[in-house]
C-alpha cells in the first residue's frame, strides 16, 4: 500500500519535471531568502571557459552580498487556490509613486538569481525527510517560474521569438561594450546594469586601449534557466516586470590592443568556448516595453 503511494507521489512530481529546453529550473534558492550572494563582475566581460579549467584572461569577478529589502508575499490566487507563486513588492522609491503613476525604472535587482541544485539521488529524495522537503521546493520553484511563463504569454510571448531577440542583445551589448558605446549601451541596459557596465569599460580602458570582440553564428546553446516576477502594485497583478534567465553557450574571438596597437592579450584568429549566464527584463504594464539586460550571473 505505502509502495502504491509512492508511486503517486513519484509519477506525480515526474509531470511538474523540468524538460531539457524549459525555464523549470530549480534553485538552491528559497523563495523566503531575502539575503542573497550575487556575483558582481568587475572587468568588461563575464565569460570564461566552458570546461572550467581557466578563467579567460579580460575577466575579472568578485562576490558581493545582496540584502534584499523586498519582502516575499508567497501567495497568488489562481481558481480559487493558494499556490505557492512568490510575487515581490518593488524598492520603496518604486512604490512610491501610487497605482496611477507607476515609475519607468527598473526594480533594481535580480530577484532570486538562479543557481544550480545540488544533485539528490532517488532513494533520498523518496525516502528521507530531508528528501521530500527538497521535492515540495523544487516543485515550488517550477511552479513560480510556470507563474511568470504565463503571464508574459498573455502579451505574447513566445519562446523561439524571444531566443531570436535575446541572442541579438547578447551580440549588441557585447559589441557596445568592446566599442565603449556608452550612448547606445544605455537603451539596451537597466538603469543599475548601466552604471556597472560604464564603470567596467571605464577599468579596461584604463588597462588596453582597444578591444576587438566577435560571436561566431550559429549560437552553441541557448537555454531559460529561470523565471520571475516582480509585481509592484499589491492590487493590480499585472504591474509587474517579469525577469528570465537565459543561460548562453557561443564561440568568442578577442584580442586586445595597446595605444601603439600592439596585441596585449587574446587572439582573433582562436575560438573561444564561453558560456555566459544573463537575466533580461521587461515589463508587462508599459506601452512599448521592451527587453533588456538587467545582470548577470557567474556561476
Amino acid at each position: 500500500m505505502a509502495f502504491g503511494r509512492l508511486r503517486s507521489i513519484h509519477n506525480l512530481y515526474r509531470t511538474a519535471e523540468i524538460r531539457p529546453f524549459s525555464y523549470l529550473l530549480g534553485s538552491s534558492r528559497s523563495y523566503s531568502i531575502v539575503t542573497i550572494n550575487v556575483p558582481k563582475i568587475n572587468c568588461w566581460a563575464t565569460s570564461y571557459f566552458y570546461k572550467g579549467h581557466n578563467v579567460l584572461p579580460w575577466t575579472c569577478r568578485s562576490t558581493m552580498t545582496l540584502h534584499s529589502s523586498m519582502p516575499t508575499e508567497p501567495w497568488i490566487l489562481l481558481n480559487d487556490a493558494r499556490l505557492l507563486t512568490t510575487r515581490a513588492k518593488a524598492p520603496a522609491q518604486v512604490r512610491q509613486m501610487g497605482a496611477l503613476k507607476v515609475s519607468m525604472q527598473s526594480p533594481g535587482i535580480i530577484y532570486e538569481p538562479y543557481a544550480p541544485r545540488e544533485p539528490i539521488s532517488f532513494w533520498k529524495r523518496w525516502f528521507t525527510r530531508n528528501g521530500w522537503r527538497r521535492t515540495k521546493e523544487d516543485i515550488v520553484l517550477e511552479l513560480k517560474s510556470a507563474y511568470a511563463v504565463a503571464k508574459l504569454r498573455k502579451i505574447g510571448y513566445s519562446r523561439q521569438k524571444f531566443y531570436t531577440e535575446a541572442v541579438d542583445l547578447y551580440k549588441e551589448i557585447n559589441s557596445q561594450i568592446a566599442n565603449s558605446a556608452k550612448a547606445s549601451l544605455r537603451k539596451s541596459v537597466t538603469e543599475n546594469m548601466y552604471s556597472a557596465l560604464k564603470n567596467e569599460i571605464k577599468q579596461r580602458e584604463s588597462k588596453w586601449h582597444k578591444v576587438y570582440w566577435e560571436m561566431v553564428e550559429p549560437v552553441v546553446k541557448i537555454r531559460t534557466l529561470r523565471a520571475r516576477m516582480i509585481s509592484i502594485d499589491r492590487n493590480d497583478m499585472n504591474k509587474a516586470f517579469i525577469q528570465l534567465t537565459l543561460e548562453f553557450l557561443t564561440k568568442q574571438k578577442f584580442e586586445a590592443y595597446d595605444s601603439k596597437g600592439c596585441v596585449v592579450a587574446g587572439d582573433k584568429d582562436k575560438e573561444v568556448l564561453v558560456r555566459d549566464v544573463w537575466v533580461f527584463e521587461r515589463s508587462l504594464f508599459h506601452p512599448g516595453a521592451y527587453w533588456r539586460l538587467c545582470g548577470r550571473i557567474s556561476l
